[in-house]
């Protein structure tokens, strides 16, 4: 397995990254100055402070490391969080929000390619539909 070839497992680095490879993205620092990934001034990757709706089940301390992604649907959020082998998760406090919640410190179940996808969607979720409709052309689906 090459170090290159996508399939090796994310790490939080291909995350900024991946989102900065995006057209038209800026970048934002939130509260504790996280990077807020933006496209056309909408967030659609985020780095989130620790919260009281994210904690740990065995210890109820706040996770420092959670990132949030946008999805285009409540179907695609499902079948993210739903999906046992995935590491997505949301709480509470999303019900109802277009996003996938993912520890860093989980993001090494993906690969790196998986990751991607999961940028790209959140990209095309939260770009103008000319934007997205330019960057398909010149990406089309396998």
């Amino acid at each position: 397995m090459s170090d290159d070839d996508g399939t090796r497992p994310a790490r939080v680095e291909d995350v900024h990254e991946l989102a900065l490879a995006m057209p038209h993205v800026t970048v934002e620092y939130g509260t504790g100055g996280n990077p807020v990934y933006q496209v056309g001034r909408k967030s659609f990757i985020f780095f989130r402070t620790p919260r009281p709706d994210a904690v740990d089940p065995d210890t109820g301390e706040r996770y420092a490391d959670v990132i949030v992604f946008w999805v285009e649907s409540e179907a695609d959020k499902q079948a993210l969080v739903q999906d046992e082998a995935s590491p997505f998760f949301t709480t509470a406090h999303f019900n109802g929000h277009s996003s996938v919640l993912l520890r860093a410190a989980l993001i090494g179940e993906l690969t790196r390619n998986e990751l991607a996808e999961v940028v790209q969607d959140a990209w095309l979720s939260r770009a103008s539909a000319r934007r997205a409709a330019v960057w398909l052309r010149a990406h089309p689906p396998a």
